[in-house]
């Protein structure tokens, strides 16, 4: 049994993760999908605290998963409390003192989505609404829970709070992009992944809502990530030989 603590993006709904969680607990697995505090005022590190109150004592071995904005908070959760893997899932990978509002332009967002909407036959003026962004891959049934839910937006106080922690975790880690993700297009993700944690990333099917597009995809790879923690294959990114071993020793 392993836990597998699940980080929302923009807005911090948990129910983001609801085809995941099924999959994941039916194989034997905790899951612990994160409701981040959402109101005017709030700061990462208030968001950072949520996450480790709600998953401190969470079985070990922890597979921390953070999908998009959700990645500015991963690598304090990771100095907060025991992680064993980190997944980037189309997520904003942080520098060190970063804010998110300053993110976008520090990655180049802005001319890497236009690029790729012109590289794919979209008008990258006037395909930007979420129907063009976030659902064009979604099946029908799945909008249509997406349209009956309130909506959460993001304040703009976590837009301007900087990151919590100036150094980026030393556990095994993960990115996982989607290949059809309009938001964060895949070329993009493979420039910061490289530049800010040195890994290489893993394209799946999927839009920026993977969980909710491909939860199939995005279930299995997370299960054989953990076999491969738990097992003496090569471990992925940014860990020691050391580290490596004693956190397969943890699997058992």
């Amino acid at each position: 049994m392993a836990s597998f603590v699940l980080v929302p993006g923009a807005g911090g709904d948990p129910g983001y993760w609801y085809r995941v969680v099924p999959p994941l607990t039916g194989a034997g697995h905790v899951v612990v999908a994160v409701d981040l505090p959402n109101h005017d005022g709030v700061t990462l590190t208030d968001q950072v605290d949520a996450v480790v109150a709600a998953a401190v004592s969470a079985p070990r071995p922890v597979v921390l998963v953070a999908q998009s904005m959700g990645g500015q908070l991963a690598p304090a959760v990771c100095d907060r409390m025991p992680v064993d893997a980190l997944v980037y899932l189309n997520a904003m990978i942080p520098a060190p003192g970063e804010t998110a509002g300053a993110w976008w332009d520090a990655v180049g967002q802005s001319d890497a989505a236009h690029a790729a909407a012109v590289r794919d036959g979209r008008d990258p003026d006037t395909d930007v609404g979420p129907e063009a962004i976030f659902f064009h891959d979604l099946p029908d049934d799945v909008v249509a829970v997406l349209a009956a839910g309130e909506g959460r937006m993001p304040p703009d106080s976590l837009f301007t709070s900087p990151q919590p922690t100036r150094t980026h975790p030393t556990v095994p880690t993960l990115v996982l992009a989607g290949r059809d993700d309009r938001l964060f297009p895949a070329e993009l993700q493979q420039r910061v992944a490289h530049q800010r944690v040195d890994v290489d990333v893993e394209i799946l099917p999927g839009g920026h809502l993977l969980a909710l597009s491909q939860p199939i995809v995005l279930v299995t790879r997370l299960l054989s990530l953990l076999d491969a923690l738990c097992d003496d294959r090569p471990r992925v990114g940014r860990v020691s030989a050391p580290a490596a071993a004693a956190e397969s020793r943890r699997c058992r």
